[in-house]
């Protein structure tokens, strides 16, 4: 009789850790792969509420090129936070970028080395940040302190007006390669660079254990402060990118910093499901993340709505990602813990 009770205790625990397990799959689907399926959703929701403008290849290609821009902030934001350190100095750095590298074009420096002094100086910001942050203090409001100091800088090199007459940089501005514009291009070498390096190097895993837990790192013997200024450099060279880009894209470097670049960054890299307190993420779904805000952007001007709705809805999204993101995160902790637990008790029966 006793055997058959345990036998009975024993099925019961199995069926309660094969539901487990199967919740804790459904979860994990949800917070990897959500993105991928709301955005497929949004597609066929905008492509009969917006018809027949909308579903068209045209206009696939005006949403890619819009988002393109907005994911190299992106891509800045998420390596930073990836790497556990959120970066706002962004939109400052990308002003200063595309005006160094107007100045220098229009001053008939070749553009070759236009762009690369522009990339140079958002690496260097990045570094800097970086070293101050090893430090101790809070990157939060180093990055603060360095929006200041870019923007003013950017002011200050372009004399407080626009640079016009960026022609010479149409080619990764409004020219078009197979169909495509070219800052699709760009965005589609940055992020697949990125995470090959993430996720397919011996380096790119140290860097993401470093935003996970930089003080484990550092007691297994590797250079955990390396990994954290790396972070800080690649997201100064995505934003002093962002920025040069964006000056080509308009033919003028404009020196003020434009504070929706990262409020727009932040909502991708959050819709994206990177955990904001680092060792967590993957750029492709950053990636998607541009994307849908640049697919709701585009149907609500199709319809003939307000730009400020599209604010409004952006964010919401951000209060519903970071939401979501806890939920998730919560849920899945909780069923773990019943697991546990679970096969605990079963092992001293």
């Amino acid at each position: 009789m006793t055997a058959v009770m345990n036998s009975r205790d024993a099925q019961a625990d199995d069926d309660v850790q094969t539901k487990d397990s199967t919740e804790i799959k459904a979860l994990v689907f949800v917070r990897d792969r959500g993105i991928v399926v709301l955005w497929i959703v949004l597609i066929l929701a905008f492509s009969m509420w917006a018809s027949p403008f909308f579903g068209t290849w045209g206009n696939a290609v005006l949403i890619a090129n819009a988002a393109a821009v907005a994911a190299l902030y992106a891509a800045g934001v998420g390596v930073g936070v990836m790497s556990g350190a959120l970066d706002i100095s962004i939109p400052g750095v990308a002003a200063l970028a595309g005006v160094v590298c107007g100045k220098l074009v229009t001053s008939q420096v070749s553009v070759g080395i236009g762009i690369v002094l522009a990339l140079l100086v958002g690496v260097s910001v990045g570094i800097v940040n970086g070293l101050i942050a090893l430090r101790g203090y809070n990157p939060l409001i180093i990055t603060i302190g360095t929006l200041s100091v870019t923007s003013g800088l950017a002011a200050v090199v372009s004399g407080g007006y626009a640079i016009p007459g960026l022609t010479q940089l149409t080619f990764m501005g409004t020219a078009r390669y197979l169909g495509l514009p070219a800052p699709v291009w760009i965005v589609i070498v940055l992020y697949t660079v990125l995470t090959v390096f993430i996720t397919q190097t011996r380096h790119g895993l140290r860097f993401m254990a470093v935003g996970g837990n930089m003080e484990a790192v550092r007691r297994c013997g590797i250079n955990s402060s390396v990994y954290r200024v790396l972070g800080f450099a690649i997201g100064g060279l995505c934003a002093a990118l962002g920025g040069v880009v964006s000056a080509a894209v308009s033919s003028e470097a404009n020196p003020s910093a434009s504070p929706g670049i990262i409020f727009t960054a932040l909502t991708a890299v959050a819709l994206s499901g990177v955990a904001l307190t680092g060792g967590r993420g993957s750029l492709p779904r950053v990636l998607v993340g541009a994307l849908i805000l640049a697919t709701i952007s585009n149907a609500l001007t199709i319809k003939g709505i307000q730009p400020y709705w599209s604010t409004i809805v952006t964010g919401l999204l951000l209060l519903f990602a970071l939401g979501m993101e806890s939920s998730v995160k919560t849920a899945v902790e909780r069923r773990l813990m019943k697991a546990a637990t679970a096969s605990a008790h079963s092992g001293r029966r």
